[in-house]
């Protein structure tokens, strides 16, 4: 009941955003019944039925990795404080989170059931009535059990991985978690790295320092006076209060640089590994070719490569990210270059791996459309289409959820720049100076990864 109060309290926005999962839900659940619908029309070609299952995967991965997306930037399920004094700490609202994709996948689980009994004519008073009975065997009943064990996979799946993304964690150091486990004086759970005495603490709550004198001015200093100076002590003044409210809003307008992703390293191995792979593929040809989508055909080498290649892609994105941020704020920056670099490296883990995986499917498409062209290669059929647009749309959609998601982390950022005088033409120069660079860097790469994919088709 939780679960449907936040939903429908949302604002306009979110409830857009869980509406394209449900569709998303939706699509994917429609692919899923279409093979099960082969599968019982050819109950002779159980590696057929097996394989169209299997490209199913990749809807299903994109359609989960959409739906995690949207949990993300969900503001109801968003820890505050206060929240744990009612019942609603991290582990709730987690809980909440999970059952709000849940029910947005099965909402879109069974519009595709809807929509597959329609087409296949058991459904009728509509348009289409029975549109696609010859293709979805609408001669043999539905094994209903296979039926909702494939519609159940979405919901099931997105659930459980939201469940396990936004679990509850400590990020605090394992130094730091060593120290909390231990007890301090009287009983108290945990305890400082400096150790006070007993008698610290002076009467009519005047905290005395090291030296062992209370704090605040002497009692013989005359008021707007500052009293001497004492031996071994530094004649240095505090700086004004305005002065300290500028240095406090100044640390504050820039984002703290963060480390840079460790995946980079990895993930161009793995690229590398993939196009060695797709460049073997090539020089054996299509000799023992194993089907792919649409009447394809390639070797097993082919869908290793691109395999290889699409993980390459989505382990490097953040550390390509954070490099593009790094080189923006390269040889004597001036103030626009400095926050469009540090932007870029602050949010290089979150929008580095939707960017990766975009570049992936998009030179997966220029590949497939590369082949499409050609007179003499295979037609395009309908599922093939449903699957290119359902894939291509929610990791566009992804990589769009997570900018979103970035824009709300940097908002203290945004509000003290325009605190502090800053035009709001300059922060939007620096989005489209970000825009620019990331699309010089991931352009010119995912053209040649692109390139190197339709190799093995096209020869």
């Amino acid at each position: 009941m939780l679960a449907l109060r936040l939903m429908r309290g949302a604002r306009p926005a979110v409830q857009l955003r869980r509406l394209l999962v449900a569709l998303a839900s939706a699509g994917t659940g429609f692919l899923l019944l279409c093979a099960l619908g082969h599968a019982i029309s050819h109950p002779g070609d159980p590696s057929g039925a097996l394989l169209r299952l299997a490209w199913c995967l990749t809807p299903l991965a994109a359609t989960v990795h959409f739906a995690l997306a949207v949990a993300r930037t969900d503001p109801g399920t968003r820890p505050r404080p206060g929240l744990a004094a009612i019942g609603l700490g991290p582990a709730r609202l987690m809980a909440v989170s999970a059952t709000t994709t849940a029910l947005s996948c099965t909402l879109g689980c069974l519009l595709a059931l809807l929509f597959f009994l329609h087409l296949r004519g058991d459904l009728t008073g509509m348009p289409f009535d029975g549109a696609a009975a010859d293709f979805l065997a609408a001669d043999v009943p539905i094994p209903w059990p296979a039926a909702l064990t494939l519609l159940g996979l979405v919901p099931a799946i997105a659930s459980a991985t939201v469940g396990f993304v936004l679990r509850p964690r400590d990020d605090r150091p394992a130094s730091a978690k060593r120290e909390a486990r231990s007890y301090g004086r009287f009983g108290a759970y945990g305890r400082t790295a400096a150790r006070e005495t007993f008698g610290s603490y002076g009467r009519f709550r005047a905290h005395r320092p090291s030296g062992g004198r209370a704090a605040g001015p002497a009692p013989d200093a005359a008021p707007g006076r500052t009293p001497p100076a004492r031996a071994g002590e530094s004649t240095l003044t505090a700086p004004p209060a305005a002065d300290n409210e500028t240095e406090d809003l100044g640390r504050e307008a820039l984002p703290t640089p963060r480390e840079a992703p460790k995946g980079l390293p990895w993930g161009i191995a793995v690229l590398a590994a993939g196009l060695a792979v797709e460049a073997y593929a090539n020089r054996q040809g299509t000799a023992s070719a194993a089907p792919l989508p649409g009447g394809l055909a390639g070797t097993p080498s082919v869908l290793i490569g691109w395999l290889l290649t699409a993980v390459g892609l989505a382990v490097a994105g953040p550390g390509l990210t954070h490099l593009c941020g790094r080189l923006l704020q390269s040889t004597h920056p001036g103030a626009l270059r400095l926050l469009a670099g540090r932007v870029l490296m602050s949010e290089a883990a979150r929008i580095g791996r939707p960017l990766g995986i975009v570049c992936a499917v998009t030179s997966g498409v220029y590949a497939m459309a590369t082949l499409y062209d050609d007179p003499t290669g295979p037609e395009v059929g309908p599922l093939t289409t449903l699957g290119l647009l359902l894939v291509t749309s929610c990791t566009i959609a992804t990589l769009l959820t997570a900018a979103v998601e970035a824009k709300h982390a940097r908002s203290d950022t945004t509000a003290a720049l325009l605190r502090m005088g800053a035009p709001a033409t300059m922060l939007r120069s620096a989005a489209a100076l970000r825009a620019g660079a990331l699309l010089a860097l991931f352009g010119p790469l995912t053209l040649v990864v692109a390139e190197l994919a339709a190799l093995p088709l096209t020869s």
